[in-house]
């Protein structure tokens, strides 16, 4: 039941674009004792139909510019297949430590972030 709330509440997080596979990331492997590279690996799966549903939204609201789709999409993929490949030779803890890192500087950012 925990799993379902989980991704329900991290679903409408991700359609309104605020991270909610960050958060499920976060659900995963401290609530449930999950590895990190297999919650980073059900994240990604995770991530497919959420993205594709809220995409018509984003579409019909104009927040799609077409002219940097195509670049966004084969940079993301290369990156993406890069950061998985350079993933599995790292060692787990140094994995977490990055992960850390990043969600540290995410949340100074959110929280020092000047409103547009």
């Amino acid at each position: 039941m925990g799993a379902a709330i989980a991704g329900f509440v991290t679903g409408i997080l991700s359609g309104f674009g605020v991270g909610g596979g960050t958060l499920l990331l976060i659900y995963m492997t401290v609530f449930t004792g999950l590895p990190q590279t297999l919650a980073q690996g059900i994240n990604l799966l995770y991530f497919l139909p959420t993205a594709a549903l809220a995409l018509p939204a984003h579409v019909k609201n104009g927040f799609i510019e077409r002219g940097v789709l195509l670049p966004a999409i084969l940079s993301g993929l290369l990156a993406s297949a890069l950061a998985a490949w350079a993933a599995t030779g790292l060692d787990v803890e140094l994995l977490h430590r990055f992960f850390g890192y990043f969600l540290i500087y995410v949340g100074l950012s959110e929280l020092f972030r000047r409103p547009a």
